[in-house]
């Protein structure tokens, strides 16, 4: 699988895990639903995105590798 695969499919994975967290949040809004929102959802969606630019400069990286090796 390559980066750029990789980095789209992981993007696409946490829309829908946010959707779907919207969908629940209809039927689950308490102060225990606001803890995991903030516990586990929110950390995860910065930790995403912050793979998400790593992945980018790699992809950078390996093209500029690929590019330089001929």
């Amino acid at each position: 699988m390559s980066v750029a695969t990789a980095r789209a499919k992981l993007v696409a994975n946490l829309k829908d895990l946010m959707d779907r967290w919207e969908r629940v949040r209809t039927y689950w809004d308490d102060p225990v639903s606001r803890e995991f929102e903030k516990e586990y959802l929110a950390p995860l969606d910065a930790k995403v995105r912050a793979g998400v630019s790593a992945m980018e400069h790699m992809y950078e990286l390996l093209d500029r590798a690929k590019r330089d090796c001929g």
